[in-house]
């Protein structure tokens, strides 16, 4: 069954799922940092995942927040 939501609920929904996809970046790049000596193939895994949350995380930004990374380039 689907449930009808309001925008308010949707923009609700959307921000907790920034912050989720946030969280797992650093996670990830925590991860990334801590096995680069010690297992370099660990490592790039982590750092691939990284940057996959990171796209989500711009994305999310961009439907919430419209034109927050345009400075950054």
């Amino acid at each position: 069954m689907t449930d009808v939501v309001d925008s308010d609920e949707l923009l609700r929904r959307m921000q907790r799922a920034r912050a989720c996809a946030a969280e797992e970046e650093q996670t990830w790049r925590t991860r990334s940092d801590d096995l680069r000596r010690a297992d370099p193939e660990r490592a790039h895994e982590a750092a691939v995942r990284t940057v996959a949350f990171e796209a989500v995380v711009r994305v999310l930004d961009e439907i919430l927040t419209p034109g927050k990374h345009t400075e950054e380039g």
